[in-house]
């Protein structure tokens, strides 16, 4: 049996004929940037999250990096984050001059830890980018008040995220800005690259409009220097026809999390294998669904051989990538994250996942370690 990562073709052919007609509409339109698609997905985005704005971009990526121009960072600020997330996170922040300050996350969650946030903000803190990883939104309750009151923006990194809840509030909804990606292997995947940027402010919201068209409001008048950061009408057409099934699908993948942990339990193997715990306190929707493994890049290749797709998100954590060298940080000085490093391994978790098929992986991680 091969049980993929992720059966995108699956989840396409039961929407294939909406996909077509969607695409066939901007095609007979001629109108691919921006335009009456991307507003309308704006649109709707906004309103099933509960944000004021929605601001349609090229990519995840980019939804940060504008994000946090619109912040104000700059040159010589710091901002507060994880290490134990894509790089992009990071990426963002370094690209602007600023200087990334990491800090350990809570070894339950994968998200950062909020008692270290607090400690982490300083008198040069311009911003802090907590990431809802997997798709549990991380706690900030203990640290969004004092952040606020210092003035220090919150970049919510809601990528793997998209309607994951807490306290009855959307990941991405709760600081100054959220941001989404709806890169193809995401909750709600575009036919390519695309983002979203959320907030409630409507300053913030014109200045992001501003830098995603080269800082203009008008052709050819620039107000500042921004970028070209634009959401494709196509894209945004595929998201919009998509839109309605997200709701199921992530009901689906759910349901799946909670088969895995029943099906881990019944295999008898707590002592190699520590699933990934469901949020207690709100909605996780399940980007991945990721196990604490011992041996973890043995069972790798054994699951590999057999058939079933799985990955790693992330090998390496930030503070010790190459190009941070320079930031001094050395290995021990996160250990939650490091070690978190040594021994996730995401299992696969696509909408489409027949109950078969999570048998059969259960099944083999159990004679892995027999």
């Amino acid at each position: 049996m091969r049980v993929p990562l992720l059966d995108l073709r699956a989840q396409h052919r039961a929407i294939r004929e909406e996909i077509d007609q969607a695409m066939a509409r901007v095609v007979e339109a001629q109108a691919f940037v921006l335009g009456e698609e991307v507003r309308l997905f704006e649109e709707v985005i906004a309103a099933r999250l509960g944000a004021l704005h929605a601001i349609g971009v090229a990519s995840g990526s980019d939804a940060l990096l504008l994000s946090l121009v619109a912040s104000g960072v700059g040159p010589g600020d710091e901002v507060v984050t994880t290490p134990f997330t894509f790089f992009a996170t990071a990426g963002a922040i370094a690209r602007l001059g600023a200087r990334p300050v990491f800090v350990d996350i809570e070894p339950a969650s994968w998200n950062l830890d909020p008692a270290r946030v607090l400690a982490a903000i300083g008198p040069r803190t311009r911003a802090i980018v907590p990431v809802h990883l997997y798709g549990r939104v991380a706690r900030m309750e203990p640290w969004l008040d004092e952040a606020r009151a210092r003035g220090v923006a919150v970049v919510e990194d809601a990528a793997q995220a998209i309607d994951a809840r807490r306290g009855g509030r959307a990941a991405g909804t709760i600081g100054t800005f959220g941001c989404l990606s709806f890169f193809p292997s995401k909750n709600l995947g575009a036919f390519g690259d695309g983002g979203m940027v959320l907030t409630n402010d409507p300053d913030k919201a014109t200045r992001v409009r501003r830098l995603r068209t080269h800082g203009g409001e008008k052709m050819y008048r620039h107000d500042e220097v921004g970028m070209n950061s634009r959401l494709d009408a196509i894209q945004a057409a595929v998201l919009r026809a998509k839109l309605p099934y997200l709701e199921g699908w992530t009901e689906a993948r759910r349901g799946i999390a909670d088969r895995y942990r029943a099906l881990l339990a019944e295999a008898g193997i707590s002592d190699f294998v520590r699933p990934a715990e469901d949020d207690p306190e709100g909605r996780h929707v399940y980007h991945q669904f990721t196990i604490r493994a011992v041996r973890r890049d043995e069972l790798r290749a054994s699951l590999e051989s057999a058939g079933i797709g799985t990955a790693v998100y992330y090998p390496v954590p930030l503070h010790l990538q190459p190009c941070f060298a320079h930031l001094g940080y050395h290995e021990g000085d996160f250990p939650q994250a490091e070690r978190a490093c040594r021994e996730v391994l995401s299992l696969p978790i696509s909408p489409t996942l027949t109950p078969e098929q999570q048998g059969y992986v259960v099944e083999r991680i159990r004679a892995f370690y027999a």
